[in-house]
């Protein structure tokens, strides 16, 4: 079983790294990266050349827990993805690359 889940973990790894080699974000056009774990998922816009992550959110930020009683995965996802747009347009970003 934990050869399995490790297995399983480097395979994510080789992924990301592929996809990784052909996306890049600039700073007119960032990076947004999404990461769903077994609890939680998180948002990043990233620019690439400056190495910098410009806007985050997650289903743990204060933001959604806030005014919120418990919601499904579906649900807090678009939550999530509301609050990251949000906070990009306040940065001026419009269009991201999604990685």
């Amino acid at each position: 079983m934990l050869f399995k889940k490790a297995n399983n973990n480097r395979l994510r790894k080789r992924r990301h790294l592929r996809v990784r080699k052909k996306i890049f974000g600039t700073p007119g056009r960032p990076r947004l990266n999404v990461y769903r774990s077994l609890k939680h998922i998180y948002a990043q816009v990233i620019d690439d050349t400056k190495g910098v992550t410009l806007a985050s959110a997650s289903s743990l930020s204060l933001e959604l827990k806030a005014g919120s009683q418990k919601k499904n995965n579906k649900e807090t996802a678009v939550l999530v993805g509301r609050l990251i747009a949000q906070k990009a347009r306040e940065k001026g970003l419009k269009k991201v690359v999604f990685d």
